[in-house]
């Protein structure tokens, strides 16, 4: 019997090592093109551009110089609550005859908003009832219209 040369399993090691890099290689492109897409946005373009509308939009906001406060008083039992807003002018005159809504959701939970309508009570303010079913933390997007003019606020709040 003959004896192998030293080292002649060397070239097998090299295309073992070869062979895994390729498999390897194989397995992160087959995921790469499988798993996310990477689109994070629908209509990513078109929203793009509507943002310097949205930039133009709170810079008008900012120029009506309307003085806007809104406060929670939780209720008695559940997980009721009091909303009340008050607007006023840049000279500080209260606001009355305002549309004023609400949309309430919870920014870790989806299908559990709620839609809130405020009445006026004079004087610039405005106040609603409203049944929250969880407790936790609410951001409540607070949209008041009426003369041609509208507002808009996001504020969060934290139900008991």
């Amino acid at each position: 019997m003959s004896e192998r040369e030293r080292g002649w399993w060397y070239p097998y090691i090299f295309l073992g090592m070869l062979g895994l890099v390729v498999v390897v290689n194989g397995a992160l492109a087959y995921f790469a093109t499988s798993t996310f897409n990477g689109l994070v946005a629908e209509n990513a373009y078109e929203k793009g551009n509507s943002f310097n509308k949205s930039l133009a939009a709170a810079r008008d906001q900012a120029d009506m110089g309307w003085t806007v406060d809104a406060t929670l008083t939780p209720g008695a039992s559940g997980h009721g609550a009091e909303i009340a807003i008050s607007f006023k002018n840049k000279e500080g005159k209260a606001l009355d005859g305002l549309d004023v809504q609400a949309l309430a959701d919870r920014p870790n939970i989806a299908g559990v908003e709620r839609r809130i309508v405020f009445t006026p009570k004079g004087n610039g303010q405005y106040a609603a009832q409203v049944d929250f079913p969880q407790a936790g933390q609410w951001d409540v997007d607070f949209l008041a219209s009426g003369d041609g003019t509208t507002y808009q606020m996001l504020r969060r709040f934290v139900i008991p």
